[in-house]
């Protein structure tokens, strides 16, 4: 798609009549369905029409195309903004599919959602965190260029592409955008552009309420190149103006940049214009038939889109594979250049994994002691050579989570003074920014074409949440090592010491919880979260020991969520045990006490509930059998978890209350974290199930 200069820029009646069009399509599909966001689809079609019909590279005939921009709508409320223009400019929505807005199965949900409308590139909704997937996208984009095309001249490379957003009041008073934001500027992202809707209004009225800072000079202190544009005196969008803007942003490599827009929120709506009802409800018949005899459209008419616009506005098409020929060209010599980074990225984009790879996962000498963090360490940087797709980092506890894939090689842009500075660099700095870091893990993960992993503490994990969980309503593979998974981190006490964050976690649906027993349960929980990156997305969270944990040989049925670890010597075991991460040793040492009576004891270590129950019921069947009625489940967090798997004759090992600040084997043994109550503990399931 060819953009327009400002020098070439034209703006035709039939541009503004197909504006005109999305503005009304807007209001006509809120009063049919009577809810929704009309007022900013309104003000914002004359900017969102710009950026896709006179700007942005993309291809609606493939919306998946490797070379195109992505455009983020962070404030999803609006999602008539984005669907209009899918609609206008032929991607795969047609007038029936506005008019079926916000109904069941239509593919105009309330909010736009990834994976269910075509040339929708993240679910939005959830304000700030739009803003964040544009940032992981940018960021994405320039790991991508350095993993297939770095030495290129800059804007000559196929992988050069743009990141356009349009973010709200409400994004920008988040504070995930201004995570994210800080992070960028010192990113130096200049492939960003937000595109900031100043409307001036919430739902609780006028901004003024609470909302009066200079958006502009904070975002020159965090270091992006800033502009304003003011309306016209009509108090429409000046379309010009903002496509020099555009331009200029678009220019302007060396920083991220931001374009403040002065918006009339319902413009040109006669009495609706410029108030909070008409954020967030219909207009009315009147209001919109008003509006409709200011722009000139037939007031007794709904959905009005004349042939003529149509045919204009799906000349994007044309643009669109226009583009993507050249495209095709520019890749094609690229190819011929550089033909093993040309099947490097032939694997990469297909999800695959090297030939060999699970060659490079160490093995741990089983009986050593090794914490699982320090062992998922080494695993990252022993997986690193074979596998440059794999960067990631963590909120400033590197040295503490284990997340540092190569020390010699930092994601920090040119100009960073860090020696190990290189803009295509394998390990991100996050800084202190949980909610930001999953946000932009997302984006990442979007984006494609790389893997990303990012690390904290298990307990910080509450700052990250809503952030994960659009990871698990994505399903993106993403991969979040968190650390320090229980009160086995001892003196930081309570406030570090995660209880309830295990079954919290467990309780997002999609996400999939791995707590691994030891340094070869990790090795093997790494490799199946890598298989499943193309094959079944889905994020994973890996919840890894501060202390030392003894190490077992190594069973390759741990990628199945949950498997015998240890055995009856009994034919049909007695009792079983299960357990996950350093509370496996205890069963273990349950058992032989047990077994020393003469008490069948089976082991069942389960690192990941979510992939044991998608196991087949004969094999769950074969590790827990139902007849085995006697039953421990042992975790240092909440049992909440457990409830299901240990049955009504069950007994569970837990942690119903905060811990404290002392070291970690006097917490364990005081909150009963010993063999000798775990022991107990099926002692009492077994009298239990036999009375």
């Amino acid at each position: 798609m060819s953009t327009q200069t400002p020098e070439s820029f034209e703006w035709t009646d039939l541009d503004r009549r197909a504006v005109d069009t999305a503005r009304l399509l807007a209001a006509d599909a809120v009063q049919k369905v009577g809810n929704g966001h009309p007022g900013t689809a309104m003000s914002l079609a004359p900017a969102a029409y710009t950026i896709f019909q006179k700007v942005m590279k993309h291809d609606p005939a493939d919306p998946e195309w490797t070379g195109r921009d992505r455009f983020v709508l962070s404030p999803g409320h609006t999602s008539l903004t984005l669907y209009t223009q899918l609609f206008l400019a032929g991607y795969e929505l047609e007038l029936d599919d506005l008019k079926a807005f916000r109904t069941q199965g239509s593919k105009t949900p309330g909010h736009p959602e990834y994976g269910h409308t075509a040339g929708v590139e993240t679910t939005t909704g959830p304000l700030g965190q739009g803003a964040a997937n544009a940032v992981g996208m940018a960021m994405a984009a320039r790991y991508e260029r350095g993993l297939f095309d770095p030495e290129t001249p800059e804007g000559t490379s196929p992988f050069d592409h743009t990141i356009w957003a349009i973010v709200s009041d409400g994004d920008l008073e988040e504070g995930v955008s201004s995570e994210a934001s800080s992070l960028a500027g010192h990113q130096k992202l200049g492939n960003l552009v937000f595109l900031y809707d100043d409307n001036h209004i919430s739902i609780e009225g006028d901004t003024e309420t609470a909302f009066s800072e200079d958006v502009l000079k904070r975002y020159e202190a965090y270091g992006w190149h800033t502009q304003r544009i003011e309306p016209t005196a009509e108090g429409d969008v000046d379309v010009p103006a903002l496509h020099a803007a555009l331009q200029a942003a678009k220019a302007e490599t060396g920083r991220p940049s931001i374009i403040a827009m002065r918006t009339i929120i319902a413009w040109p709506a006669p009495t609706a214009q410029n108030t909070e009802a008409s954020h967030g409800s219909a207009l009315g018949a009147e209001e919109i038939a008003a509006t409709k005899r200011v722009l000139g459209f037939d007031p007794e008419q709904t959905f009005e889109v004349s042939d003529e616009v149509l045919r204009h506005a799906r000349r994007a098409l044309d643009r669109g594979a226009e583009a993507h020929a050249a495209w095709d060209k520019k890749i094609a010599e690229w190819r011929t250049a550089q033909p093993e980074r040309a099947e490097l990225f032939d694997r990469v984009s297909k999800g695959e994994l090297p030939e060999g790879w699970q060659d490079a996962l160490p093995v741990f000498e089983e009986g050593a002691s090794v914490a699982t963090r320090a062992a998922s360490g080494k695993i990252l940087q022993a997986l690193g050579p074979v596998l440059p797709e794999l960067w990631g980092g963590s909120a400033d506890l590197a040295g503490s989570n284990n997340t540092t894939i190569d020390k010699t090689s930092s994601f920090l842009p040119e100009g960073n003074p860090l020696p190990e500075a290189n803009p295509y660099g394998r390990t991100v700095h996050f800084g202190i920014r949980e909610f930001s870091m999953a946000a932009e893990m997302n984006g990442i993960a979007l984006h494609g074409n790389t893997r990303i992993y990012g690390g904290t503490f298990l307990v910080f994990s509450d700052y990250m949440r809503n952030a994960v969980r659009m990871s698990a309503l994505m399903q993106l593979p993403v991969t979040y090592v968190w650390t320090h998974d229980s009160i086995g981190l001892g003196e930081d006490g309570p406030t570090h010491q995660p209880v309830e964050h295990l079954a919290s976690l467990r309780a997002i649906p999609g996400l999939n919880v791995v707590r691994p027993a030891d340094a070869n349960e990790t090795a093997l929980a790494w490799a199946e979260i890598l298989k499943r990156h193309a094959t079944d997305p889905a994020p994973h969270g890996l919840a890894l020991t501060r202390q030392g944990v003894p190490t077992y040989a190594p069973n390759e049925d741990a990628a199945k969520g949950g498997y015998v670890l240890a055995d009856s010597s009994t034919e049909v075991p007695e009792v079983i045990i299960m357990a996950t991460g350093s509370e496996v040793q205890l069963a273990m040492a349950a058992r032989d006490a047990l077994e020393a009576e003469g008490t069948g004891t089976r082991v069942v270590s389960m690192p990941c509930v979510e992939w044991f129950d998608q196991q087949p019921a004969a094999y769950r069947e074969s590790v827990l059998p139902a007849a085995v009625k006697a039953r421990v489940a042992v975790e240092a967090g909440i049992g909440l978890t457990w409830y299901r798997y240990v049955g009504d004759a069950g007994r569970i090992v837990s942690l119903e209350h905060f811990g404290a600040s002392a070291d970690a084997n006097a917490l364990f043994a005081e909150y009963g974290f010993t063999p000798e109550n775990v022991a107990d503990a099926a002692r009492t399931s077994l009298a239990a199930a036999r009375a």
